[in-house]
């Protein structure tokens, strides 16, 4: 079962995936963990990448796949596996897509969390980080013990740069105009399943199990 997450930032897919992935027992595969196990690792794939972030720019389509690949061909993704961050645009998709057909295989499921931007810049801006530790917290949803105080170190809350509304709005943009595509790319290959992202987690799960099945 070959699955990839849409859904624009903040929608939940990364958690839905590690759902997924527990579930069927199959790996949960992010680009950015594919990135970072390359430079630590300093593979020559990883130094390629580490040239282009070093520099403040995208790593190309052509170098993301290679690492991509290089991760699925691994024994624990020969019963499948969860793809989250990955493909982003329509490019990155074709070349996924050319990779797979390759092998003699496909995408089985491309499941987009979807969720309206009002409710991502409001959940996003709901989020608070400890700047000791780094643990996550919600104001709403899971709030700590005592206001803008870290339960686990005592450290500052703080709203990270990243989480504020004129930054995710800028964010939810750039998703729109280039994975936003994707969803009619996946539609026209007959594999797309929606499910509403605003639900509870639980149930957003729900509604992915029954899909897959």
């Amino acid at each position: 079962m070959k699955i990839v997450m849409l859904g624009a930032p903040g929608a939940g897919k990364g958690t839905q995936a590690k759902m997924i992935a527990e579930r069927y027992g199959i790996p949960h595969v992010s680009t950015g963990d594919i990135f970072r196990a390359n430079i630590k690792n300093d593979t020559e794939l990883g130094r390629k990448a580490k040239g282009y972030m070093d520099k403040g720019e995208l790593v190309p389509d052509e170098l993301t796949v290679s690492m991509l690949l290089d991760r699925v061909a691994a024994d624990d993704c020969k019963n499948g596996y969860v793809l989250d961050g990955f493909p982003r645009t329509i490019p990155q998709a074709e070349v996924l897509d050319k990779e797979l057909d390759r092998l003699g295989e496909s995408i089985d499921y491309a499941i987009d969390v979807n969720v309206p931007d009002e409710n991502i810049v409001k959940r996003m801006g709901g989020r608070r980080a400890c700047v000791t530790c780094g643990a996550t917290y919600h104001i709403e949803h899971v709030p700590p013990k005592k206001e803008g105080i870290c339960d686990n170190c005592g450290g500052e809350l703080i709203l990270r740069d990243d989480d504020k509304p004129e930054t995710v709005q800028n964010r939810l943009n750039v998703y729109h105009t280039q994975t936003q595509p994707l969803i009619d790319f996946y539609t026209a290959k007959g594999v797309l399943k929606t499910v509403d992202g605003t639900q509870d987690m639980q149930k957003v799960f729900a509604d992915i199990t029954d899909i897959l099945g």
